[in-house]
């Protein structure tokens, strides 16, 4: 029984290993993945002004909570990029992929139903294409649109892709900004560039918010 024992103890230290060393190589290999180009203007920290170049993205709008409306997206994007399109072409996955709840504008009247709340998720598509040369998405809830250059204010961390630790980094993050006295100028963003698999400690997370 002991030698059992033994063998099982063993058997999870090597799996929990395995997977370290493949979450280390993954890593590795995400240094080859095309990321949103930018030019760091200030840093303190973990936060940072960024100026962030002009990009294509592909994006989708999900009727759900911020924990769920990313694993929905991922689906509909990764399909996408897969061949869901005109073209049947692949796409080379990039970084990062982002999350904003979706601003809806005040109409009248104003009445009061069960509220969903509705976020839009995005994957940043490689610069090598254009609104032209980029495939035709085949699914009507994926969108193609045109990026414009704008500056980031953005906060590091890693861990967990939930709501209260996002939260947390976002409060951090509106903190530096009022201290750098900047004017925000859009919603705030979550920023992953790991894919799911990723164990949490490794992940790259960040909070963006438009400033100018």
């Amino acid at each position: 029984m002991k030698y059992i024992k033994q063998n099982l103890i063993f058997v999870c230290l090597f799996s929990v290993l395995s997977l370290l060393l493949c979450s280390c190589s993954e890593s590795e290999k995400k240094v080859e993945i095309e990321k949103a180009k930018y030019t760091v203007i200030e840093e303190k920290g973990n936060c940072q002004i960024r100026q962030y170049e002009p990009y294509i993205a592909a994006e989708t709008l999900v009727d759900s909570d911020f924990d769920e409306a990313g694993n929905i997206a991922f689906g509909r994007l990764f399909k996408y990029i897969s061949g869901n399109n005109r073209k049947k072409e692949s796409i080379a996955m990039t970084s990062p992929v982002n999350q904003q709840s979706e601003k809806i504008a005040m109409t009248a009247p104003v009445s009061q139903e069960k509220s969903a709340d509705k976020y839009i998720v995005s994957f940043v598509m490689p610069s090598k294409y254009t609104l032209d040369t980029l495939p035709e998405p085949i699914d009507p809830n994926v969108v193609i649109k045109q990026i414009p250059a704008r500056k980031i204010a953005a906060i590091r961390y890693s861990g967990t892709w939930g709501q209260k630790r996002y939260l947390e980094h976002k409060t951090k993050l509106e903190e530096f900004i009022k201290e750098k006295k900047l004017k925000v100028t859009g919603e705030d963003i979550f920023a992953r560039y790991d894919p799911p698999f990723q164990v949490w400690f490794l992940r790259r997370n960040e909070v963006w918010i438009p400033v100018e």
